[in-house]
This record gives structure tokens, sequence and C-alpha cells, in this order.
């Protein structure tokens, strides 16, 4: 008996001591690591990675930028099963110890003993994966697993349960970046997480232990068995009934790729957000959860996108087929496995599906389009594959399938409004649309080329191409604003003129009919699109005077040639950079700064940034109380064409292609935020209202009754535009406007070809404008400015552009500036007597 009491106190002297042997070592590491440990107060308030998001101006997604995906969600959302799965599978006692799993510390150190001091994964509770995702490296050393445990210890102190486990659903990576379960939830299964199944919240818990390779894309019997533990476990503790449980395991593994739902398609406006949003935040823009609004219209968008690609397309057909994209060798026993294999490295292209042809005849084809669908092309679908000859012409229309299509050909196929399969190709011409509001240059829908995937080079606001006769109506303005008038006479006949770069040592410009129609009133010119008469007229003016004049337009001086060429549109400009010119004449003569940014805001909704852009505001108190005249623009605007939105453009310029401006820096608007009420900013004045007026009744006659006449479809009385094209129809174009919106659309080749005999504006463009205009402007009354004070109308003689008498049988009515009537009915007085005393000459 005394023997026993002595080894019971000696047990319990030892027990004693190794309790304060590990106390002291506790205390002592404690001491040692304490100087290492983070704060962990930082977690009350820490903001999770989430990714930028530009949206439309009605609130639409069009991109969001970053590199992870995750949709933070308070621990409130996360739907019972989701948490009990979570808990099921990382840690069961998590709501019972204090931070830390004595037995499973233990555990991992058995095992690490087994494995001969290997150190192994294990042992580590839910608020140490935060302390350690959060705050520690994933390296495996003793000393970062002691300070892991300390911090966790630090971290249940500072944070309850539910907030310690909200920050580890968010925080933890689960394979293809998405980073928490909501993100999880929405790129697997395409939910939110109150949508999810039973099954569905186990794999998703499952993914948590090693997300790169075991997750519901990847090693799906991996998966799977770690699902059905993990929903064992659930059932073990009572989260989930027997019946549940069965089900669960039944269900199959339906988990796919779900990429963010893309609302608005606008890729080449979305990377000017990226960049002119990176300008501003620096490289936390992508991180911090901004969401920026932008001044797109997302029906606008739409019908920009589908007019350009509908007029690439029908320009495309017009010109032919090139053939197949390739071709492949089939075997004759080649299964939907072969095809599929064939098509795996082409992906769509706007629409245009690629298809692997496995059988031609007469008659028709088989196409095989991926994932398994075989579709049938009769005649009518390959009708207009004639052959491609050269860029102005075709064979003939085919007569046969099989002379189009051969077996094994890699080719597109479209469907059409009804539809029905048809043959496509991607066009080799370029286009883009860029579109404008008047009022303060917010941009409402931008198209940069056919497709984003293929060319990532903005011709919205980057290509530097030549406007042709879409820039004669900035002449006329310069030629009205120095005395002349739509009656004016100039002649419209051939011209020579020195030039020792030409053959011959000459230059001589035609018309581009060729024909020449004599003396004509500027109206006419202006309507016929005569190239002569704009060349008298600037040379009438000046070169000097007319570039000066221009820059009001928002052009800087470099971009105007010094020479007569200029009258032939022989400026380097961008479509936004004319939809802006055009936007002068659309709302009474002020020059606005395109911009496309209309709010930033932080992650928790409050703004950081709104625009405050210079607005016409005709009607405004300021504008009214203001009395400067017209006149040129500031010199820095002058400087920065279209806000140089050409910075904001990431895209290298194609071979041959330039940008309009590649130097500066890319500023925002005014920012207004927080500042309460403030005054408008005011657009500089920089046309007068009449000379507006003038040029606009211009151009409503160049859609009336000119080279824009097609637009009269349409049927609206507020439309004005102008064609252009440039020398071997290198560029079409055509830019036009209301009181509502200013658009610009340009096609070319980005190689500078040429677009082929007989693609003038009026064919090439003006389709695509009238597509976007007769969509967006569908319903809305008409909106025209009315006619300024200081404007008479006054009857003149078709010939001679002179006032004339009600009985003139060739009488029209005519637009003049009040000051210019009395000097042309004197000149009208003087011909009329010279017209009857012919020989009195002294």
């Amino acid at each position: 008996m005394r023997i026993l009491k002595r080894l019971l106190r000696w047990a319990l002297i030892l027990a004693f001591s190794g309790f304060l042997l590990a106390v002291l070592a506790v205390g002592v590491a404690y001491w040692l690591v304490a100087p290492r440990l983070p704060s962990v107060a930082v977690l009350k308030d820490y903001h999770m990675q989430v990714p930028l998001r530009v949206e439309s101006a009605d609130g639409k997604l069009i991109a969001t930028f970053g590199e992870t995906r995750r949709i933070p969600v308070a621990i409130a959302n996360v739907p019972a099963n989701l948490k009990h799965a979570v808990l099921s599978a990382e840690d069961a006692d998590f709501y019972h110890h204090p931070g830390i799993d004595l037995r499973g510390i233990v555990r991992a150190g058995w095992h690490v003993i087994l494995a001969g001091g290997d150190k192994v994964q294990g042992g580590s509770t839910i608020t140490q994966q935060v302390a350690r995702n959060f705050f520690l490296s994933p390296e495996k050393l003793y000393s970062r697993k002691l300070i892991e445990v300390f911090t966790a210890l630090r971290i249940e102190h500072e944070l309850s349960k539910d907030q310690i486990l909200e920050l580890y659903l968010n925080k933890m990576f689960l394979g293809h970046r998405s980073y928490g379960v909501a993100a999880a939830a929405s790129y697997y299964y395409g939910k939110t997480l109150d949508q999810l199944t039973i099954a569905e919240c186990a794999a998703i818990a499952s993914t948590f232990q090693l997300p790169s390779v075991v997750n519901p894309l990847n090693s799906s019997a991996r998966l799977l068995a770690r699902r059905n533990w993990v929903l064992g476990e659930m059932l073990r503790h009572h989260y989930i009934t027997d019946a549940q449980y069965k089900a669960a395991v039944a269900e199959p593994n339906d988990a796919a790729p779900h990429e963010a739902p893309i609302q608005v398609d606008a890729p080449y406006l979305a990377e000017m957000v990226r960049r002119q949003v990176l300008d501003r935040l620096g490289n936390d823009a992508l991180t911090e959860g901004y969401v920026v609004k932008t001044t797109i219209q997302s029906g606008r968008q739409q019908a920009a996108t589908e007019a350009v690609r509908k007029g690439l397309i029908d320009y495309d057909r017009r010109h032919g087929w090139r053939g197949p994209e390739a071709h492949q060798d089939l075997a004759a026993d080649a299964g939907p496995q072969d095809y599929q294999r064939m098509l795996a490295g082409y992906t769509d292209t706007s629409g245009l599906v690629p298809a692997l042809v496995t059988a031609s005849s007469a008659d028709a084809a088989t196409v095989f389009v991926a994932p398994n669908q075989s579709i049938r092309l009769d005649l009518a679908a390959v009708a207009w594959a004639r052959p491609y000859v050269n860029d102005s012409r075709t064979g003939p229309a085919p007569t046969r399938v099989d002379a189009v299509l051969k077996r094994g050909d890699i080719v597109r196929v479209s469907q059409d409004d009804k539809g029905a399969w048809q043959l496509a190709q991607i066009p080799t011409a370029q286009a883009a649309l860029a579109s404008i509001r008047p009022e303060d240059g917010a941009v409402e829908a931008l198209v940069g080329g056919f497709s984003f995937t293929r060319s990532k080079f903005n011709r919205a606001v980057m290509a530097a191409r030549q406007p042709g006769s879409s820039f004669k109506p900035y002449l006329y303005s310069a030629a009205f604003d120095h005395g002349f008038t739509p009656a004016s006479i100039i002649n419209d006949a051939p011209l020579a003129l020195p030039d020792p770069s030409r053959p011959g040592g000459l230059w001589t410009p035609n018309n581009d009919d060729d024909k020449f129609a004599g003396p004509m009133r500027l109206r006419e010119a202006l309507v016929q699109s005569k190239n002569l008469v704009s060349i008298r007229l600037l040379d009438a003016i000046g070169v000097r005077y007319a570039r000066e004049f221009i820059t009001r337009f928002g052009f800087p001086l470099d971009a105007l040639p010094p020479n007569l060429s200029m009258a032939l549109g022989t400026a380097s400009v961008s479509p936004m950079n004319m939809a802006r010119g055009y936007a002068v004449f659309a709302n009474g003569g002020y020059l606005v700064t395109p911009y496309f940014i209309s709010e930033i805001d932080d992650r928790s909704g409050k703004p950081v940034y709104i625009a405050n852009p210079a607005r016409a505001c005709r009607e405004c108190q300021e504008r009214l109380l203001e009395n400067t005249p017209p006149g040129p623009p500031p010199a820095d605007m002058s400087k920065r064409p279209a806000n140089r939105l050409a910075e904001t453009a990431s895209a290298p310029a194609p071979a041959g292609a330039a940008s309009v401006d590649d130097s500066g820096v890319e500023t925002l608007p005014a920012d207004a935020h927080g500042t309460g009420a403030h005054p408008p900013v005011l657009a500089p004045h920089v046309l007068g209202p009449r000379t507006d007026f003038l040029i606009t009744s211009l151009m409503k006659d160049v859609i009336l009754r000119g080279t824009g006449a097609a637009a009269r479809a349409l049927d609206r009385a507020d439309l004005a535009g102008k064609t252009g094209s440039t020398n071997d129809h290198r560029d079409a174009w055509f830019v036009g406007f209301n009181g509502d919106v200013s658009t610009s659309v340009w096609v070319g080749f980005d190689n500078y070809g040429s677009l082929g005999r007989g693609e003038f504006g009026a064919k090439a463009a003006l389709p695509i404008w009238m597509d976007y205009m007769g969509t967006v402007l569908k319903g809305t009354p008409l909106d025209s400015l009315p006619m300024p004070p200081g404007i008479a109308t006054v009857l003149i003689d078709r010939a001679s552009g002179l006032p004339t008498t009600p009985d003139d049988p060739d009488s029209m009515n005519e637009y003049f500036k009040v000051e210019d009537v009395d000097r042309l009915r004197a000149q009208a007085t003087q011909q009329q007597q010279e017209q009857q005393n012919p020989y009195n000459i002294f």
C-alpha cells in the first residue's frame, strides 16, 4: 500500500511537472512567435478581392475584369445545406472548439511520426484555415504551424463563429479562378446559392480540400467519391435524412462552365473602360469591387452590333465565296468524335458557327456542327456563293452544292431570321460605328470591328482614315461663315493644278461619276457631292482660313492637310471624330467631348466618381446669359480630339493602320460626386446657329434627293447626313444625325485595300447607318433645331442663285442670312440691267 501511494505521488509530481513544462513550452513558444503574429482586427473590415464590373446605362452587364471570380455573400444568406456540407467536410466540431482541435493536432502529429517525420496535411480547423489563407503562406513549416495556431486563437477572440465562417466561405479558392461558394455555384452550376441541391452543396464542399484537382469539372470519379463521403458525414451528423442522402447520392454530376452572363455585347467599349478606370484608380480597380456605369444604352448597342455585322456580311456576300477555311481528309468510317476533334480549334465568331462538311452532292450537303448536330444545306443555302475573282468581280452563281462544298471542308454556317441554316464566311472587310448624344457627348453605342475575339483593334476610336466627301460639311461651314450662301454659284468643271509628285506634274481631280455639271449652286454641289466645286470653294476662302476654322469641330490642326486636297476629305480621322464633329450641327453649334463613363461606385454602392461633362445646354440660364460669340475651342480641346479616346484602346493597329492620336493622357470629364448642386459645364460655342441651320438644311437635302436618298426609307424629316468615299473605294462612310443622336459609320479594309467597284458610302456604309438609326429612332418624335432668328426665306432663280420674282417659272425658295439678302438683291438687279442692256458696257 505504501508503495502504491509512493507511485501515485510520483505520478502526480510527474503529471504536474509535465503540465508546468507544457505551460512553460506554450509560453515560450508564444513569446518567441508573438512579434510575428498578425493583427487580426483587420478581419472585422476585410475587403475580399472582387472583380471590376462594367454596366450599361440601364444596369446590364457588359463585362467583368479581374483574375478572380468572387461574389461576396453574407452568412445569413448561405443556405443551411451548404453550411452543413462544408462543416461536415472540413470541421464538424467548428461551433464547439476554441479555434484549434487538440485531437486533430495529436492525430496529425501521430501521422507525422508514422510518416517518418514527413509533414502531412490535416489537423487544421476552419479557423486555422482562415488564419493561413488571410495571413500566412501555405508552406509546411513547424514554425508556420505554430503561428497559425496562435493566430487562430486570436481570431476566435476577436470574431464570432459566424463571422469566421463567413470569411471562410467567401475567401477559399474552389478551382477555375472561383473564390468563395457563391462564385463556385455560379460558375459550376449557373445557380445562386439558394438554388443548389443537396448534392451540389456537397460537391462544392468537396472542392475545399484540393480545388485544382478535385472540383465539379475535373476528376469526376474522385469528385463523386468525395461528394458521397461528404453526404455520408451530413447524414451521420443528422443534417439530412436517409431519404435525402439516397436521393443526393443518386444525383449525377452535371456541372459545366458557366461564365458571367454578358447582357450587352460591347467588348471594344469594355476595354476602353478598363484602361480608363486603371488610369484613375490604379491596379485596385480590378480587385476592389468597383462598379462602372457607362453611358452605353443597351438597346442601341445591340442595334449597332447587329447593324455592323449584317452590313459586313452583306458586303462580303456581294463579293463572292473565297472557299473553305480549311480542309480535312475524312476517313470513310469517321464519326462524330472525329468531327468534334477536327472542329476543336475553331470557335463561334459573331454568330458564324464552324462546321465540317461530311457529305456533299449536287442537291445538298450534310454538315456537322458541334457538339453533335448534323444539318442539311441545299442549293438555296449556298446560292450567294459565287466564286470570288477579285474585289470587283465574281464568278457565276452555283448550280450544284458540291461545286461549293466538298467532304472534309471546314466552313461557317449561320441561321437566318427564320432559323434556317445557310452557308457563311467571316468577312475580311471591317467596319466601325460610333454614336453619341449631341447634348453632352455621351457615347451610346460603339462597335470597333466585326469581332473583338479576332481583332482587338478598336477602329471606332483608333482608325485614322480619310473621310472623303463626308468631310465637306465642315468646309461648307467655313465658307458660309466667310460670306458664301447655299445659292452661291461655283463652277463644276475640270481642273488641273501643278503637283510635281504626280505623273505629268499635274493634279487633275475628278468627280466620282467622271461628269461635270458646270456652274451650280452650293446646295446642289453638296447634294450631288461634287468634288471640283469643293476644291474651288476651298481655294476661294483660303486653305489657311479653312484649316483653322475646321479645328472648331474638334480636329487637331496637324490632322488637316495644308493644301487643296483637304476639300476631298484627305484628313486623318476616326469614326468617333466624325460623330463628334457632326454633333456640332446636331446640337446648335457646341463642341462636346465624347465620354463613356458616367459613374464609378465602390463595393458598397457609394459613388467615387460622377461625370459632369460639358453640355450644349442651349436653354440653360448660364448659356442664355453668355455673350461670347462663336469661335475656336480652347487650345487644349483642339489638341485632344474626341477626348483622346484612342488612348483607351490597347490593341495595336493592324499592319497599315494608324492611331488617330498616340500621345497624351486620357482624362475623364469633371468629377461632380460629393459636390452637391453644381452649375452645368458649358461646351464651347464654335458655330453660329445660322450657319449651323444652313448646313443642316443642305444635309437634309442629301437624304431627301442626294447621295443619301436611300435613307428616305426611314420616313423621318429630321435626318441629315453625308456620304463619303475615297480614291479606289478604300473607305466608305456615312455620317448623319438628328437632335437626339449623331452617328458615324465607316467600312474598309485594315490594309487599305479597295472595297471594289461601286462600293461607295451609299452602298457599303449607309445601310449600316440606316439599320441602326431605324431601330433606335423607331417611335421617337422628330427632333430638329428650329430656324434661328436672322434667317430669311427668299425666292431665287435656280440657275443664277439670285433673288427673283414669283412669276419666274424656274424659281425656288432658299435660306439666307438676313444680311446677305440685300446684297444678293442688288446683284440680281444689276444682272437684270446688264441683260437688258448687253452692249452698254461704258
